[in-house]
């Protein structure tokens, strides 16, 4: 019953900054934090290194994180409020309150006696269920049984060519290792990490009750049958085109077209009157098709049985939370759980975020924070225009377009105007922990599905207003910034300019640049998949690409692994984008008055270094191989070096000449906005 996530091209920046200041003010006085820095490195040789080195040798890794950086920071930080915020609420509020609903799922995750004490026993009317189905009823699971997440997925969202209407969509899912590359690539380190996932499978069957037999016999079963579908699904690349992914059939085609999968029994399950579906990959399909018809029943149900454990593990007994863990130890290299109270948090932060969302923006985001930052934007969607007029690559006609889409930006700040209603969300503690876990999915398929044949509504946001993380949508083509990027320690008011412009003026500008992305271009500004490009300026604009593409391919991460170029362009272009756009904003600000230098360091400087120290992390090398496969953003130290070898100004303010390792000769220069 997962769906496949709902199309945003990615939020640009992980977890970043707050509010920058909206002028240029001799007041704020305070500039980088100088023991961020390691001077023993000179910037021209590895800026990141220069910039950030002090942050990574002041900040080590902790155990319980594959990846620790200075946004990783915001996060804890706005996680301790959380933790705050739920134990101060009222234990004796009325059955059906946001009240009791968030205390109770975080109190049931800290009960580990009783979550001990009933190992699998929430699981067994399920699993019953699951070893009596045939092949015919497996498409019934799928419908109605929450925490099996096989073969696909669906899911409601705006349809990619008429972006007022909600239409259903159809996706490849169902691989317990999330990414097909770790079944298709036999590496030593994919080998690796299969066989912690055979590990995994026999784990989990034991605790369930499976004898020693039977439990190799499913773990081998779950790896045969998605490294089938594996080798047929598309990879995270191929997922980046967006014509390819719009196959637009009506039910009654798809049920002569893939008999085996039954489509119209799949929504009739669940009470669905669906008549047209956007298919993503027919190729796929066929082979869930062949293997719904082919596979032997037993197999089947060994394969539904892993995702749905899999599925409760995180909320049952220690064995099966340890099982889970020492699979993800393989592969990101994470060291130690997190403690017990962040993985509680983390529940009815994520089922119930907007709840949690009311209590923290009451809290921690004033509404000074919220105009200012308003007025920043304002400030950064001029000077992307600007960038926009100063272009030579693009004729006017196509700059007329582009305009227009930039001045149709809907911005949304710190939370939405209207509250989700989780009225219709039972939680109740006298139920296992996993049963309410189940409802929770159930009430959010439930609420996805209603949308469908509906209006979009533009107002609803995709991310909950704690969430440290910023995002492009392209179909409604807004940006937003939830309150929870807009806390310290990022946002200073007692900065300057040159810093809030290069901290959070960035992040801004690369979520603009998402909207003229390699996915976000081919988007108009009423949000529609449409071609509103002259031919000549699209052949441009994919050449620079294409530039852009091989800077980045070449750089390697790790051993002999490269960097994947083509799958975080559009991060790669909303970097750049972001910088130089924030540079001239900042520009703009001083309107021709003279910036102070603050600790030895010039404006300019700090902006480049205030932008560097976002990116401030130290990270396993299992990690930055998970990584390099499955994330479409850059590792953060290319973010920085790699973006940053494009930029003349950046060379000018640190003095980086021919002979440099930072230093790129012009001809080699990939600008694109």
């Amino acid at each position: 019953m997962k769906r496949v996530n709902l199309y945003i091209i990615p939020a640009a920046i992980a977890a970043l900054t707050c509010v920058a200041s909206c002028g240029h003010t001799q007041q704020q006085q305070k500039g980088i934090d100088m023991a961020n820095l390691d001077t023993s490195v000179a910037p021209g040789e590895d800026f990141y290194q220069y910039a950030c080195g002090g942050w990574m040798k002041n900040n080590p890794l902790p155990a319980e994180y594959s990846r620790y950086g200075s946004f990783d920071q915001l996060s804890q930080d706005n996680l301790a409020h959380l933790k705050e915020l739920v134990l101060g609420l009222d234990r004796n509020a009325a059955d059906g309150t946001n009240e009791q609903k968030v205390a109770d799922l975080y109190d049931m995750g800290m009960d580990s006696i009783r979550l001990n004490n009933e190992g699998a026993k929430p699981l067994e009317a399920d699993l019953a269920r699951i070893s009596s189905a045939t092949r015919d009823s497996i498409i019934d699971l799928m419908a109605t049984l929450p925490g099996v997440d096989v073969f696909f997925g669906t899911y409601v969202g705006a349809d990619l060519k008429d972006s007022d209407v909600n239409t259903m969509y159809w996706g490849q899912s169902g691989l317990g290792l999330g990414d097909r590359d770790y079944y298709t690539d036999d590496s030593e380190r994919s080998v690796k990490v299969r066989e912690a996932y055979r590990n995994y499978l026999k784990t989990i069957a034991g605790l369930i009750g499976y004898e020693e037999g039977a439990a190799n016999r499913l773990a081998d079963n779950v790896l045969t049958l998605e490294t089938r579908l594996a080798e047929q699904q598309m990879t995270r690349t191929e997922q980046r085109d967006i014509q390819a992914q719009y196959n637009p059939m009506t039910v009654a085609e798809l049920s002569a077209k893939y008999p085996a999968v039954n489509l119209s029994r799949y929504f009739a399950d669940q009470n669905l009157n669906v008549d047209t579906v956007i298919v993503d990959s027919p190729r796929y399909f066929e082979t869930v098709d062949r293997v719904l018809n082919d596979t032997d029943e037993q197999v089947l149900r060994d394969y539904v049985t892993a995702s749905y454990v899999s599925s409760a593990a995180p909320y049952l007994s220690d064995a099966f939370i340890d099982a889970n863990f020492e699979l993800s130890k393989a592969i990101s290299g994470v060291e130690e759980q997190q403690p017990r109270w962040k993985r509680a948090v983390g529940v009815p932060n994520g089922i119930l975020g907007e709840a949690l969302g009311q209590l923290f923006v009451e809290k921690y985001f004033p509404e000074t924070s919220k105009t200012r930052m308003l007025t920043l934007v304002g400030n950064l969607q001029e000077a992307l225009g600007q960038h926009i007029d100063s272009l030579t690559w693009m004729s006017d006609a196509t700059k007329a377009r582009a305009r227009e889409k930039l001045a149709n930006f809907h911005v949304k700040i710190g939370y939405p105007d209207t509250w989700r209603d989780y009225s219709k969300l039972a939680i109740d503690p006298s139920k296992p922990y996993w049963n309410n876990i189940q409802e929770a999915i159930v009430f959010n398929q439930d609420y996805n599905n209603s949308d469908y044949g509906k209006p979009v509504d533009r107002e609803r946001w995709l991310m909950s207003p704690q969430t440290v993380n910023a995002y492009y949508n392209p179909t409604t083509n807004e940006i937003c910034f939830p309150a929870g990027i807009l806390q310290p320690p990022f946002f200073n008011a007692e900065a300057d300019d040159a810093v809030n412009y290069g901290a959070i003026g960035v992040v801004i500008g690369h979520e603009m640049t998402h909207g003229f992305d390699d996915q976000g271009r081919q988007f108009d500004k009423n949000g529609n998949f449409a071609d509103w490009w002259t031919k000549e300026d699209a052949k441009a604009f994919n050449e620079l690409a294409d530039g852009l593409v091989a800077q980045f391919d070449s750089i390697i991460v790790a051993g002999d692994t490269h960097a994947n170029g083509r799958l975080t362009l559009g991060e790669n272009i909303a970097d750049q984008g972001g910088l130089r756009v924030a540079h001239t904003a900042y520009l703009n600000s001083l309107n021709g008055t003279e910036a102070p230098v603050i600790d030895g360091l010039t404006p300019e400087q700090r902006f480049y270094l205030a932008y560097a120290n976002v990116w401030a992390a130290n990270i396993r090398e299992d990690e930055i191989l998970s990584r390099t496969i499955s994330d479409p953003h850059s590792l953060g130290r290319w973010r920085v070096n790699a973006t940053l070898r494009n930029l003349q100004p950046f060379f000018d303010a640190f003095g980086i000449k021919e002979g440099d390792k930072m230093f790129r000769p012009e001809a080699e220069r990939v600008i694109i906005w």
